[in-house]
């Protein structure tokens, strides 16, 4: 985290493009905001475009803008997120979501500096700077052609990986004392420290879901306590279960069945609602059916 932090502070002296990856939950979006607010453009607009959420008839109105009458429905010109930003700066999340097509079209205006309003005729310079975040292995999408190579050229002069949470032990007992300072502010309750049985199993824990996952357990552990420290029993119990099964011996949870769980979790929490279990969990719709499918459960 020292290193990529590092990278980050150095890089946002500069308007160089950068490609954040990491898993899901691992901090992209954090990442961003950080290289935003050390740049020169700080105090300009940061436009965040999530590519998994616009449909293909809709991006290129969505990013470029329109004018009137462009299209059946446009009334009145409407600038897109690319004119919004101004000079400040544009992250496009979950970019190897984007269709071959739109892929093409962003290359262009990447590589140009200018795009033009659907049905409009003057041309508008891009002076904002970009980031792309995705949890997808790009270098493989690249190779099994599903994402422009020239495209990932062109996003990929600065990489940043975040590691995983599980790989950063070290850094959970800060984390937890941020989350649980933020979120009794937050609701407005007393709880002050976690217990050093609680302490532990949230140690051991694998977080599959990562730096967002341990925000759900500390908020949730912060709404339920009765008193001023978190303990034991206000966890979920899908921590304690994952732990126990490590402690005892027995064969580990695979990342897969970890995310089947947390899944499955985020679900009954949400009650069914697949719209908020999606943006709990920091993936799109589309996303979340594909794993309820691949994990059988719908059932």
């Amino acid at each position: 985290m020292r290193e990529a932090l590092s990278l980050a502070e150095r890089v946002s002296r500069t308007d160089s493009n950068v490609l954040i990856t990491g898993e899901s939950g691992s901090g992209k979006d954090v990442m961003a905001s950080f290289i935003h607010s050390k740049s020169s453009r700080a105090a300009r607009p940061f436009v965040k475009i999530d590519c998994a959420t616009l449909p293909g008839a809709l991006l290129e109105a969505e990013l470029f803008g329109y004018e009137r009458g462009a299209f059946t429905g446009a009334n009145e010109a409407k600038p897109g997120r690319f004119e919004a930003a101004g000079e400040g700066t544009i992250v496009l999340d979950e970019i190897a979501h984007l269709a071959i097509d739109a892929q093409a079209k962003l290359l262009r205006v990447i590589e140009q500096r200018e795009f033009e309003r659907l049905g409009g005729r003057k041309t508008i310079k891009l002076d904002s700077r970009l980031i792309a975040l995705t949890n997808v292995d790009l270098d493989g999408a690249v190779r099994l052609r599903r994402f422009r190579e020239d495209l990932f050229y062109r996003l990929n002069v600065i990489r940043i990986t975040l590691p995983a949470l599980r790989e950063r032990k070290e850094d959970l007992s800060r984390l937890i004392q941020y989350f649980v300072k933020q979120y009794a502010t937050k609701h407005g309750r007393k709880v002050e420290r976690v217990s050093p049985p609680a302490l532990r199993l949230l140690q051991a824990y694998e977080y599959p879901g990562n730096a967002r996952e341990l925000a759900n357990i500390v908020e949730r552990a912060v709404i339920v306590a009765t008193g001023k420290s978190i303990e034991e029993e206000d966890l979920p119990p899908g921590v304690s279960a994952a732990v126990n099964a490590q402690r005892q011996k027995q064969q580990p949870l695979s990342l897969a069945q970890m995310e089947a769980a947390y899944i499955a979790q985020m679900l009954a929490a949400t009650r069914g609602n697949k719209t908020e279990c999606a943006r709990i969990l920091g993936i799109s719709r589309k996303n979340l059916y594909e794993k309820i499918a691949r994990y059988e459960l719908s059932k």
